[in-house]
């Protein structure tokens, strides 16, 4: 199994931009931690970031045609304006889980409205890193078969007690 992490906007600058907001670990911080947790579940991971939306299309669009099925993203401020990636999400054929660092619902109102949502199975805000972690495992989830129901035991066959 492998799944893509795609950051956009600005989430190059983590670490330097607005730490208040998003603390002071790196892009290269994050996708350290999304990279051992996956592998600890059994996942490989790619990840891609770029500050340009073509880029982060031209890129989706790719990994689907390479045959890769679950994606993370964080389209950053593109999220509230793309209709661009957000059909190119729904085009891809990917199990997708939005993700965002801050709680996009306590931060300006613009920022309220998800255009890429719709998209995605899911959307997992405000829990820092580890919302990128929290996308792994239900996307390691969606991957596993069904648990086959366990036949029922047969009783016991009782012995007839001598006298």
């Amino acid at each position: 199994m492998e799944i893509g992490v795609i950051n956009g906007p600005n989430l190059d600058r983590l670490g330097k931009r607005e730490p208040e907001v998003y603390g002071h670990a790196t892009l290269a911080d994050l996708e350290a931690q999304i990279a051992a947790h996956a592998k600890q579940a059994g996942a490989k991971t790619r990840f891609f970031q770029s500050n340009h939306e073509g880029k982060l299309i031209d890129t989706i669009a790719k990994w689907a045609d390479d045959g890769v099925k679950f994606l993370v993203i964080n389209p950053g401020g593109h999220t509230h304006v793309s209709v661009a990636l957000r059909d190119c999400i729904a085009g891809s054929g990917m199990k997708a889980v939005e993700v965002h660092i801050s709680n996009i619902y306590k931060r300006e109102e613009f920022r309220h409205k998800s255009v890429t949502a719709s998209a995605c199975e899911g959307v997992i805000t405000g829990l820092g890193f580890s919302g990128y972690l929290l996308a792994v495992d239900h996307l390691v989830a969606q991957h596993r078969p069904a648990a086959k129901p366990k036949a029922k035991a047969k009783p016991a066959a009782k012995k007839k007690a001598k006298k």
